[in-house]
């Protein structure tokens, strides 16, 4: 078996893992909203969170973790402050989020406490090198970004890179001139093909696309559990005039009940990122899956961990459904190969 979900607090489970042994470390960790009025997102995982992962990272691996946009700064610091090294900061933008406002009646009518949500950030740091990227590389599998794997579109034509070849001089002369037929360069910018988005870039095929995750992605692998009804934020929490989209789908049946579920294909993106062929990618703060369902279909190895008893269950169903589905088509290739000779 390729994936293991472990019920447990991840800094306990983390502590039982062998010291750099880890390629990659995907995760969408609490963002400290209270989201729904959840116990688990009472605050952003802090120091020594990270500092536990960093320890089980293989030297250069990268580490991607979602933050929500009035606290991914503490996210961010706590990740640095832990030892690893803030590379960069990716936005997922999407036009489908709705404001967390208390509205005002009276002379203030019209007057809020909040703006809509359209973004959240996602930190992208690595573990200190061991020496040289190449050396690092040759060693251990980590420290690069795979960048062809994470191409986007095949549009034709060329363009300029921002490092040409090495001369005889011993100098980099110019700009290289590449070919776009494998894609563009991958970009610190995700986003949903929503309208509001598209008419804003223009051109939106140079950046990766994925939308939200639909009911389909949320309940895939979940056939065998009950449907059940889940309710809006707003819904939940007896709040009333709260703000554009509060009670939308309060009724809605789900199988998969974890409020903050990542799409799939966002997810499989971002393990195919940073992970070497092969690697193991862990996820401290598995949730219901999301990060081990697409390592998983990414041909990866999984570790998760996750507090919640609920969750476990769901993530173990949601992967176990991609490995059968794994096991079943090498079954079926295995099966046309011995027919053909």
């Amino acid at each position: 078996m390729n994936f293991d979900v472990r019920h447990g607090d991840c800094r306990e489970v983390m502590a039982t893992l062998a010291s750099d042994s880890i390629d990659a470390i995907v995760s969408d960790p609490p963002y400290g909203l209270s989201f729904m009025g959840k116990g688990w997102d009472h605050g952003v995982p802090g120091v020594e969170f990270w500092t536990e992962a960093l320890r089980v990272a293989k030297p250069g691996a990268h580490l991607l973790a979602f933050g929500g946009s009035r606290t991914f700064h503490r996210l961010a610091c706590a990740i640095e402050d832990a030892g690893w090294e803030v590379r960069d900061c990716i936005m997922w933008v999407y036009g489908s989020g709705f404001p967390k406002s208390h509205n005002l009646d009276g002379e203030r009518k019209g007057w809020g406490t909040a703006l809509k949500p359209a973004h959240e950030p996602i930190i992208l740091a690595r573990k200190p090198l061991a020496g040289t990227v190449a050396a690092n590389v040759m060693q251990f599998g980590t420290g690069a970004i795979n960048v062809d794997g994470g191409r986007i579109g095949s549009e034709g034509g060329t363009t300029r890179s921002g490092q040409a070849p090495y001369g005889d001089s011993g100098w980099r002369t110019g700009h290289a001139v590449l070919p776009l037929d494998a894609g563009r360069w991958p970009a610190n910018f995700i986003h949903d093909g929503s309208e509001e988005v598209t008419q804003l870039l223009g051109d939106a095929a140079r950046f990766f696309y994925c939308p939200k995750a639909s009911k389909a992605d949320r309940d895939e692998g979940l056939d065998d559990r009950e449907e059940k009804r889940h309710s809006a934020m707003g819904y939940e929490r007896g709040l009333g005039d709260a703000g554009e989209g509060m009670f939308k789908d309060r009724n809605s049946l789900k199988r998969n009940s974890h409020p903050t579920v990542k799409p799939t294909d966002l997810m499989r993106y971002l393990c195919r990122l940073v992970t070497p062929p092969n690697g193991l990618v862990l996820d401290p703060f598995t949730g219901s899956g999301s990060t081990g369902k697409a390592a998983l279909l990414e041909g990866f190895r999984f570790l998760g961990i996750e507090r919640e008893a609920e969750y476990v269950e769901i993530a173990r169903a949601r992967c176990a459904a991609v490995q059968a589905e794994a096991e079943r088509e090498a079954r079926g290739s295995l099966f046309a190969t011995r027919a053909d000779d």
